[in-house]
């Protein structure tokens, strides 16, 4: 190789095999140490700098330079052949499939649900769609985290099995209480956001940048709105035996998911690790997980969503509700303070919050709460006031999957032609017009005039927002950084929808006068939607503001470099 002497060469290469190293085998149990320094992009976890962990002693002695060292390595899909390799990237991005599947299997089944529990309240429904959401949302971060510490496989398989346990224990909820069901929402939640950041992860290390990996990335992202529209209608199904078949089926999928897992993923390069020593200390392994920073971080989150989505079933006039905001609120500048204070290995580095991607998280939080709005009150709409049953409002919101699908691709074209803020603004603008045309849809209008279009347009907002944001968070963020961005547009990506659901409901309850009649429920669906417009509108504004700041700040650089490129000929 080209710098390098080639008895420093074999030098390296001996060392390798002395250390147990051997590209040529597709043994995964196999320590792979020379891939551990391949980009490990997308680790969606709030990790902090590998190269910031305790180290082994002996680690890099006497190895070649940096570019030396990736030149030589093989990446992990190379070992694998095309038919492995398919079924490989396919299974890990069920981990993106079955989370959407989590949302969908409850939605179009909600009333059949609420009355099993004896409930019709609106906030108490939103409930049993916000649980879920919730701790996608808030745990994250930590997962990732965990990820990256114990092993990306071993989570996605923890996660997998974590998921299909709670989705049997939703089901058999039957026998009890709607208390119990959102109970097991809740953690089957913590199951999805086990397997995301984790299946992120083990695409993002097994391929080196190229077209695969956008590609495996791409059909990543594609899989979300085909999720919620099969999920949804495979609840509708089972739902005419019974509906606690929806979560038994998909409690079967999960664990026969994580079995073909475990004998079919190889396992990938993992980040720098700490000494055993150091891995058995308690102390150690709490400071790595910034145990008291996420615990702190998470139950701040946990309870101003829990507010919020608590009020419209309550009302805002009891006093616990207004105690558990404060103290939620009280704890974010603890959980500041304890990452820029005492965090060695921060979840949170805040070098990497610039306002660039103060920027993105807001807008992509306000088009991510309009989607969470439009998703519940678009099949609310057409239940409750249209009469359609739960399978055929399935097949009124299907038009989800296939424009999702083209949109995630055009999304992959546009970004190499376009500036990736006009995409997030176009992204933006596509959350606004569908919501818009739900809100304004009139009972007796025929489906194709308005909910049709709505259902076409509105996955553009998805599947334009998220690769959008991650590129720009991505370029915004030092290379160390990389796998926070992700983690970010995640974590934003899930809370906003169940926090946007805990706004809207406190606006449904307030406005539709008790929803005794089939007007005042319109009057509080729409009440609710307008707020949702007024996200998807705020985030637009943004999106546009960045947009012409980004293209006002090309110019000028355009004119600097000319005036510069004209100086150096005088």
């Amino acid at each position: 190789m080209s710098g390098t002497p080639p008895d420093n060469h074999q030098q390296w290469s001996e060392k390798q095999k002395e250390q147990g190293i051997y590209h040529d085998t597709p043994d995964t149990d196999t320590p792979r140490k020379s891939e551990q320094d391949i980009e490990l992009p997308h680790r969606t976890s709030g990790q902090s700098d590998p190269d910031s962990l305790p180290q082994d002693d002996d680690r890099d002695h006497d190895a070649p330079n940096e570019d030396d060292h990736l030149e030589r390595t093989v990446s992990l899909a190379s070992t694998m052949s095309p038919l492995h390799e398919f079924v490989f990237v396919c299974l890990v991005c069920l981990a993106q499939f079955m989370t959407q599947v989590g949302l969908g299997q409850t939605m179009s089944i909600i009333h059949l649900i609420g009355n099993s529990f004896g409930i019709t309240s609106p906030g108490e429904l939103s409930w049993l769609i916000a649980a879920y959401s919730l701790t996608v949302g808030t745990f994250i971060l930590l997962s990732g985290r965990l990820g990256d510490l114990f092993g990306y496989k071993k989570m996605l398989l923890i996660g997998f099995s974590w998921f299909s346990l709670w989705s049997m224990v939703a089901g058999l909820s039957i026998y009890s209480n709607h208390v119990l069901f959102n109970f097991a929402r809740a953690l089957q939640g913590i199951g999805a956001s086990i397997v995301l950041p984790n299946g992120l992860a083990i695409l993002g290390s097994t391929y080196p940048p190229g077209m695969k990996k956008n590609m495996a990335f791409s059909l990543f992202g594609a899989l979300a709105p085909t999720g919620s529209i099969v999920g949804s209608v495979f609840a509708g199904l089972f739902a005419l035996a019974w509906w606690p078949w929806a979560f038994f089926s998909s409690s079967i999928t999960l664990v026969c998911i994580a079995i073909a897992g475990y004998f079919i993923i190889p396992t990938p390069p993992q980040p720098k690790q700490p000494p055993a020593r150091e891995k058995r200390s308690l102390k150690n392994l709490i400071s790595l997980l910034d145990l008291p920073a996420a615990i702190v971080g998470i139950t701040s989150l946990v309870l101003i969503n829990f507010a919020w989505n608590q009020a419209p079933v309550v009302g805002w006039s009891q006093p616990y509700v207004y105690v558990i905001l404060i103290i939620g609120l009280l704890l974010i500048p603890l959980f500041f303070l304890l990452e820029v204070r005492f965090s060695k290995h921060p979840l949170l580095p805040f070098d990497a919050l610039t306002p660039t991607v103060a920027f993105v998280l807001a807008a992509t939080g306000l088009g991510w709460a309009t989607f969470g709005i439009w998703f519940y009150y678009t099949w609310s709409f057409v239940m409750t006031l249209r009469g359609a049953s739960p399978l055929l409002a399935s097949a009124m919101i299907s038009p989800v999957a296939p424009s999702g699908t083209l949109a995630a691709a055009a999304t992959g074209l546009l970004l190499a032609k376009i500036r990736p803020e006009a995409v997030m603004t176009i992204a933006l603008t596509a959350f606004t017009i569908g919501i818009i045309l739900v809100a304004t849809a009139p009972v007796e209008q025929t489906y194709w005039a308005q909910v049709f279009v709505s259902s076409v347009v509105t996955p553009w907002g998805m599947d334009m927002s998220f690769p959008a944001a991650t590129i720009i968070l991505s370029n915004a963020v030092s290379k160390e950084h990389q796998g926070i961005a992700a983690s970010l547009v995640n974590t934003v990506v899930n809370y906003s929808i169940s926090l946007g659901l805990g706004f809207a409901g406190t606006v449904e309850v307030n406005v539709n006068n008790g929803g005794l009649t089939q007007e005042d429920v319109l009057k509080g669906y729409r009440g609710a939607m307008y707020m949702g417009i007024g996200f998807a509108g705020g985030g637009m504004l943004l999106c546009l503001g960045f947009l012409g700041k980004g293209v006002w700040g090309a110019k000028k650089k355009g004119e600097k470099e000319k005036a510069e490129s004209g100086g150096g000929h005088v």
